[in-house]
């Protein structure tokens, strides 16, 4: 069981900021408070979007350094981070938000509106993918570029299910109809919201487990302790709807690159390569040695990727 609610959530869960990037910004969307940074004062626009439980801190290694030749955004989901973390449940400004990739896909759509006022390279890691896909499907002119790092596959789809293991095809939606109540969701919560469980999950998540370090386990503490984290939680691990990563990239309006690391136990890399024969993925990049969050695990990799792919891209 608990290989299926791992399954079903990136491993940076409930990941908050670094002191080491620049001071957090409030942005207010939909009557909430979303919490961002912007670094950078020249160069093509980039936006990074987290995983499920992460927050823009997942790319404290990554900020800096594109920063230096790009104007950089990393903004926190709805639901995550510092954002606010309203009830589940219908769009209400100022009152309660469906934790979708369409909610998200909105955010992400008027952020680069608002905020960021140009066409941006949209960068995600895990849901993130899905989430800045998502946008750029659905206002194509926010997009210029894709890159997705170790996109979520959502194997615990309804539309999945009936490819899974006979136990995961039983245990996980039994699981899901549980926590649905929510003393029982908040108890579970509380549960896996502990160092040592998280520090389990990150070792079987990242491929260096040297990355798995005590700064990093305190930093995912501490969101945690958020009223309304236990309910964002238990929305999303009941969240088997919404698009697929193949029925967005059939549709992507803009080309995309894809990296991926070979280690990773929950987004197996035979699989994540079938997202390469869509047109328009024009490179798929394996990391070799490293697990689901690349960019956090191995970022002497990760950048220069983006940075080539970036400036290639813009001087188009």
């Amino acid at each position: 069981m608990e290989e299926a609610i791992a399954s079903s959530l990136t491993p940076h869960f409930l990941m908050t900021l670094s002191p080491s990037v620049s001071t957090t910004q409030t942005w207010i969307w939909q009557g909430f408070p979303i919490t961002y940074q912007a670094q950078g004062d020249r160069g093509p626009a980039v936006v990074l979007v987290h995983g499920f439980g992460a927050s823009f801190g997942h790319w404290r290694k990554n900020i800096p350094v594109l920063a230096e030749t790009c104007r950089v955004f990393a903004l926190d989901l709805i639901g995550f981070g510092g954002s606010a973390k309203p009830a589940p449940g219908p769009l209400k400004p100022g009152e309660q938000a469906e934790y979708t990739f369409e909610t998200w896909g909105q955010q992400i759509a008027d952020f680069c509106k608002e905020i960021v006022g140009e066409p941006a390279f949209l960068v995600g890691n895990s849901v993130g993918c899905i989430a800045v896909m998502q946008a750029a499907v659905d206002r194509p002119e926010i997009a210029h570029r894709v890159a997705l790092i170790n996109c979520s596959l959502r194997l615990l789809h309804d539309r999945r299910r009936a490819t899974q293991p006979w136990f995961k095809r039983v245990g996980a939606p039994i699981l899901q109809r549980i926590l649905k109540a929510s003393w029982i969701g908040e108890a579970f919560f509380k549960q896996v919201a502990q160092p040592a469980t998280v520090r389990k999950i990150l070792l079987k998540a990242y491929g260096r487990s040297d990355a798995v370090t005590d700064e990093l386990i305190d930093l995912l503490m501490l969101p945690a302790k958020d009223a309304g984290a236990a309910a964002v939680f238990v929305a999303f691990t009941g969240y088997s709807q919404g698009p697929l990563p193949e029925d967005l990239l059939e549709v992507l309006p803009c080309p995309a690159i894809i990296l991926w690391g070979d280690k990773d136990p929950w987004e197996p890399i035979d699989l994540g390569r079938d997202l390469a024969n869509f047109p328009q993925v024009q490179k798929f990049i394996p990391l070799e040695g490293v697990g689901h969050c690349p960019q956090d695990e191995a970022p002497e990799l990760v950048n220069p990727i983006l940075l080539d792919w970036i400036h290639a891209a813009a001087s188009d």
